[in-house]
């Protein structure tokens, strides 16, 4: 402001218009200038309170549509209108401002709680919304849970810009909107930025400092793990987080949420799918800079395309195919480092407390929030007890009066005029003057016996509410009771399943853990692809004679078992058998990579058979195919049921399609073993439930087409099923000898294959297992070399040394084997 000189009146300070100038020096006229509008700014434009996390805008748009009765019940009305009574009332700073900040809060890309329930076009995160004559709004029904108290004396008002209304200087805020919803804003040499959290999880730590006044940012980050996004993503190094919750700064990584999986009709073409995005992050800034990546600064290569498949039925669906022969993972972590797929968000909390700017951690925001619920809910328990009072004292004149209301009508009828009623009433009935005034105004229709008896029980009703009230009035325990309370039923209405995952860990540590290994281009180099027992499908890294000698030495597979083992290549494909007589051609380049430490192979890191195939209930994947290159030369695919028929498939495959039938089950028939043949010079076996054993030359069996339905393979009596089918070679000493395993639960018996004779097709087999007493059926059968058990968990199990006797009646294993495989192997 100008200095003035107070004592001596200078006439030549004035101009010829008369009007006072006052001398004041530059320096001093700018910087006084200056700090009126920064103190303006950062009060009254563009830091958020701390205790209803609203800046002034926000606060007087909900506060107009509140006062205008844009509620949730009822209809929506025109945005510009909202505008222009908010524009006109209280915030005098263009519609445009107004209008940005309104659309923000109907943005639920932006808010994990939207105050606005917007009509129309409200933007997206690449695009703005429509004009404000083209949208429509009304409160949301959480936005309510910000104003519905303001009419019980909660908050202060304060006048308008004009003086002409009031308006309230914070709402009463009933959940802590701050927190859940964040906020953002530039002052004059400050700026605040707060990421949003859930909802439920912010409530819950709340409610629990309200009962341990003393707990630590661990405890409290126990229900508050980390923010949570509105657009979900995953959020990176939880070390950092709890710096931003302990200081009120810090910087977290946040990263899109993407499925990698094969392009349907493709052949080894995968595709990276984007279905969650970066908080603010739009589809088409991840499109823009994948373009600029590729075609200008060439730095992104292995793309082949990029789609934008978002809509409202299945949300963000950003596809990025990839090149034949891209590794889909280290594609991915250039995509992370070269476009916003990858954000980091400046979280600086700085907000106003008590009018001035302070940078708050969780804990903080916790209590400043909590200790404003305490004084809205004092405030207003006070002048419910206040308006209540005032009511019994009504009520309790109305009483009076009843008791002898002839003696009442009297008084009145024989007085003069309206002042000398209302005086007898005071001094013959001891009524106070607004009784005596309350009773000359009601009506004689309401003073009958019925309405007495109501007023009774209006004034029993109104004493014990006195009393609740005073009760929380009167102790702190009782208030803070209710304040909780009340943050569970705010949570209980409106609280949702949290969206972004949190990866735990520090930041950089997080970001070298998550790098792939292996380059961009992936060779096509000679792999296998190897079925569990449990069904887990995986494939080795390429072949090569160093390896494949290691593992001959030391190669055991552990905590699981092999089920069937493929060749293909890199870029290959592969069939799985399911149980129900299907198959499906699946990519190899997907397929998860065994991890191999000094010859030792862990199937524990496969994927399972339903993650990569649409398995029906109860259907489980039974056997292996090449196709291409690998599958040349063979018969086919030799399969095996329950029901004891076999059939070998000619491999001619469907060209168009990805999912067919490789044969014709019977009724309640399913598919037991399917081996792929290498030159039809195998000996198919079946093992069946009553302990029997065939075996016979694959030769027998005459090939069919996908339509067949096999041929009789082995006999079997009443009751009886197959156990396993399977094709053995005897003839391969480089892989070891052929064994047999059967097991009934409570003992399991190894014999060498030799010791069954062959027979006919269509015979009824040869006895494999003697039962002991108690024992009705083989519940596991295996033939082939180097057997090895496992739990149904794939937990390893011992299997007892090998038994000549082909009808023995096998050992006692402590948690016998509920699968059997082989060991894995490479040629």
């Amino acid at each position: 402001m100008a200095r003035r000189k107070e004592n001596k009146v200078d006439l030549s300070s004035f101009d010829q218009a008369g009007a006072r100038v006052f001398d004041n020096p530059l320096v001093t006229e700018v910087s006084d200038s200056y700090l009126e509008y920064a103190f303006s700014v950062i009060h009254s434009r563009a830091l958020p309170d701390a205790r209803d996390g609203l800046k002034p805008v926000h606060r007087r748009i909900l506060w107009s549509m509140y006062e205008q009765g844009y509620r949730p019940d009822r209809g929506h009305v025109k945005s510009a209108r909202i505008v222009g009574d908010c524009m006109g009332k209280y915030h005098p700073h263009g519609d445009t401002a107004i209008y940005d900040a309104m659309v923000r809060l109907a943005q639920d890309f932006s808010l994990n709680v939207p105050l606005i329930d917007g009509h129309g076009n409200f933007g997206s995160p690449d695009d703005g919304p429509a004009a404000s004559r083209y949208t429509e709004a009304r409160m949301s029904r959480e936005a309510m849970l910000l104003v519905g108290e303001l009419g019980e004396d909660t908050v202060d008002v304060e006048p308008n810009y004009d003086g002409s209304l009031t308006q309230p200087t914070v709402l009463p805020a009933a959940f802590p909107n701050l927190l859940v919803n964040g906020a953002s804003g530039i002052a004059v040499g400050m700026a605040t930025n707060m990421i949003p959290h859930n909802l439920a999880e912010v409530v819950s730590a709340a409610r629990w400092l309200i009962n341990h006044p003393d707990a630590t940012l661990d405890k409290l980050m126990e229900y508050v793990p980390g923010p949570d996004l509105p657009t979900g993503g995953v959020l990176l190094g939880l070390d950092e987080v709890r710096r931003a919750y302990e200081t009120g700064r810090g910087v977290v990584r946040m990263r899109g949420k993407v499925e990698i999986g094969p392009i349907e009709g493709s052949r080894g073409r995968q595709a990276i799918t984007v279905v969650e995005l970066p908080y603010g992050v739009g589809a088409e800034k991840v499109i823009a800079a994948i373009t600029n990546e590729v075609t200008k600064t060439k730095r992104l290569t292995g793309i082949a395309d990029v789609k934008d498949l978002t809509d409202r039925e299945s949300g963000t669906r950003l596809v990025i195919e990839c090149k034949v022969g891209v590794n889909p993972q280290a594609l991915l972590a250039d995509l992370y480092r070269l476009t916003p797929l990858e954000q980091s968000f400046g979280v600086n909390n700085l907000v106003l407390v008590d009018g001035q700017p302070r940078t708050l951690g969780l804990k903080a925001l916790l209590e400043v929030f909590l200790a404003h619920r305490y004084e809205v809910v004092t405030r207003r328990s006070s002048y419910r007890r206040r308006k209540r009072q005032e009511r019994l004292h009504l009520v309790d004149g109305l009483l009076i009066a009843l008791l002898d209301i002839d003696r009442v009508v009297r008084l009145i009828r024989g007085s003069d005029d309206a002042q000398a009623a209302k005086d007898g009433l005071m001094s013959q009935f001891g009524l106070s003057d607004i009784q005596a005034t309350y009773i000359l105004d009601t009506p004689l229709r309401r003073l009958t016996k019925f309405d007495r008896i109501e007023l009774e029980a209006e004034q029993e009703r109104l004493r014990a509410e006195i009393a609740e009230l005073s009760t929380i009035l009167d102790d702190d325990k009782v208030l803070k009771k209710l304040v909780s309370d009340e943050l569970a039923a705010v949570v209980k209405q409106f609280g949702t399943e949290r969206r972004t995952t949190l990866v735990d860990g520090d930041l950089k540590e997080v970001l070298a853990a998550s790098a792939p290994a292996g380059p961009l281009e992936v060779a096509d180099d000679p792999c296998q692809v190897i079925l569990s027992a449990t069904g887990l499908v995986a494939r080795t890294a390429a072949e090569s004679e160093e390896s494949s000698e290691g593992r001959r030495r030391n190669g055991r597979v552990k905590h699981d078992t092999v089920r069937a083992i493929v060749h293909s290549t890199a870029r290959g494909r592969v069939l799985l058998v399911t149980s129900a007589g299907r198959a499906f051609k699946v990519d190899v380049l997907p397929l998860p990579v065994l991890p191999e430490q000094a010859g030792t192979v862990s199937l524990r890191g496969g994927m399972s058979a339903a993650e990569l195939v649409p398995l029906e209930p109860g259907e489980t994947v039974v056997g292996l195919a090449p196709l291409g290159g690998s599958a040349e030369g063979s018969p086919g695919l030799a399969l095996g049921t329950r029901q004891g028929m076999v059939k070998i498939c000619a491999p001619e495959w469907p060209v168009r399609s990805d999912e067919f039938e490789v044969i014709g089950l019977r009724d309640g028939d399913e598919v037991v073993g399917a081996t792929w043949l290498t030159d039809g010079a195998e000996t198919l076996t079946f093992v069946t439930s009553e302990a029997s054993l065939l075996r016979f030359a694959a030769g027998l069996v005459r090939p069919q087409g996908l339509k067949g339905g096999g041929m009789a393979g082995i006999n079997l009596p009443a009751g009886a099923r197959v156990a396993f089918f399977g094709a053995v070679r005897t003839d391969d000493p480089g892989h070891g000898e052929p064994m047999v395993v059967t097991s009934t639960g409570a003992t399991v018996k190894v014999t060498p294959f030799k010791a069954y004779p062959a027979k006919g097709r269509a015979t009824g087999g040869v006895r494999a297992h003697r039962f002991l007493k108690g024992e009705t059926d083989v519940a596991v059968a295996w033939v082939g070399p180097r057997p090895v058990g496992a739990t149904g968990t794939g937990e390893p199990v011992e299997l007892p040394a090998a038994d000549p006797r082909r009808d023995g009646s096998g050992f006692a294993v402590m948690l016998g084997p509920t699968v059997v495989g082989h060991l894995i192997e490479r040629d």
